[in-house]
């Protein structure tokens, strides 16, 4: 390096200096003053390139501008008979379940036209899984009756 070059900032460090040989600094509390208070926000005014109506002003801040909007109706919860109709459409106990599941089934879905529920989808799948298990008791009767059927005749042909 030069002497009349300039000097890089990095290469030059400051002295250090040990700490001070007593034990650890003393700490205390923060101090804790009263809460500050807090004014209003700014103003907004109207977006860029739009200016309030003719003969209007906007609301000062905190003063009601427009009526007061109702909310949208919450829906009160989930059917009961949906939920029973899809739990009971899934497990099929001896196809009672099946039975119970299109009766609360169809129950729930004329209680969710009068009502604002959810469990429309449940009612609908409670249905429809117990139509499946309706089908497939006729069809072991059928399957029962017709095995029955052959092998009682084939016993008396021999």
């Amino acid at each position: 390096m030069n002497p009349g070059d300039p000097q890089d900032p990095h290469d030059q460090q400051p002295p250090y200096s040990p700490p001070p040989a007593s034990g650890p600094p003393a700490y205390s509390a923060p101090g804790y003053g009263p809460p500050a208070a807090y004014g209003p926000p700014p103003g907004y005014g109207p977006p860029p390139g739009y200016a309030p109506p003719p003969g209007y002003a906007p609301p000062p801040y905190g003063a009601p501008g427009y009526p007061y909007q109702y909310a949208a109706p919450v829906a009160a919860g989930t059917n009961g008979l949906a939920i029973a109709s899809m739990v009971l459409g899934i497990l099929w106990i001896y196809w009672i379940g099946s039975i119970l599941a299109l009766i609360f089934g169809y129950v729930a879905r004329n209680q969710l036209r009068s009502k604002p529920q959810a469990g429309g989808g449940m009612a609908i799948a409670g249905i429809v899984l117990g139509w499946v298990g309706v089908a497939a008791l006729i069809a072991t009767i059928i399957v029962a009756v017709s095995v029955s059927n052959d092998t009682f005749h084939g016993s008396l042909v021999r």
